[in-house]
């Protein structure tokens, strides 16, 4: 009887430590769909039309109330002693060499994983990048102004991405969108800095400011540019870009300098990842050349 008592209250133990971990992983899904909406910088109401997926769910997702069938594969994943990724992965785990590697490289310590990173990449940062420096921040920042000031300043081609993309594609930007959404965009963004990388070892590159949303887009930009954000406060950022007569900021939008602040919020931690940062506010168009220019120099980068 003692044992029988036992053993259910072991049972009960372990769903109770089950519910709360199921919880927490939802609550982790749902904290990593609103990071990742707000760092693309859309609504919820547009993420909804995007997907396809009703606004009363993604708001009971990011509140961490979303479709319990989650909790459900985090208790079969944590009773099985796996990570959920082995059960939702492409790959299948027993067989994939890259699974076994990857849950290898997990448990190794921090020792293993740097001399492993060494053997796998061993290229030399400053020889990749050779000598192409790249633009990132939000829109109004100075990107475009500000890259082709200083590529005439060092002599260096101007690139902007946008335009990239339009030249791969044969349309404008905008129609990709609409015609491709939002993953084909992003495919094409990729597609048009590898053929910069391939193309160009030296050049001033401007980008779109939610290029840092997509992780290895912007792992392959950090790797082969030396990048330097430009930022300023989001009320600069809000009238240079209605100065350019781009009203779509505060079109319809009573709350854009809300959801400005929310973006740049939400991104700076990327942004951050730069090499340098040269902060535009209140500086004039010739005061920030020549500060950018500076940092250029301090980096080393020609």
């Amino acid at each position: 009887m003692k044992t029988t008592q036992k053993t259910r209250k072991s049972l009960n133990d372990r769903k109770v430590r089950l519910d709360a971990n199921a919880k927490a992983f939802v609550a982790l899904v749902g904290e990593r769909v609103r990071e990742a909406r707000e760092r693309r910088g859309i609504s919820r109401r547009a993420l909804s039309e995007l997907s396809q997926v009703s606004l009363r769910y993604l708001a009971q997702l990011e509140g961490g109330t979303g479709n319990i069938s989650i909790a459900l594969l985090s208790r079969v994943s944590e009773a099985l002693d796996h990570r959920i990724e082995w059960l939702v992965g492409a790959d299948d785990p027993w067989k994939s060499e890259v699974s076994q590697f990857a849950e290898l490289f997990r448990r190794a310590t921090r020792e293993q994983r740097r001399r492993v990173r060494r053997i796998l990449d061993p290229g030399d940062p400053s020889r990749l990048r050779e000598k192409r420096i790249c633009l990132i921040g939000l829109r109004g920042a100075g990107k475009s102004t500000l890259g082709k000031m200083l590529s005439k300043e060092l002599s260096i081609p101007f690139i902007e991405l946008n335009q990239e993309i339009e030249e791969i594609s044969g349309m404008p930007a905008a129609e990709v969108m609409a015609l491709y959404g939002q993953e084909g965009y992003r495919r094409l963004e990729r597609d048009a800095l590898e053929r910069i990388v391939a193309t160009s070892n030296q050049a001033v590159l401007a980008v779109a400011g939610g290029i840092v949303a997509e992780p290895e887009t912007f792992a392959y930009l950090l790797r082969y540019f030396h990048t330097i954000w430009l930022k300023a406060r989001p009320e600069e950022h809000m009238e240079r870009v209605r100065n350019q007569g781009d009203l779509r900021p505060m079109s319809g939008h009573p709350k854009a300098m809300e959801e400005l602040n929310s973006i740049l919020a939400s991104r700076s931690e990327l942004y951050s990842k730069a090499d340098a940062k040269v902060d535009t506010t209140g500086r004039s168009l010739e005061q920030s050349k020549w500060d950018l220019l500076t940092t250029v120099r301090k980096l080393e980068i020609l």
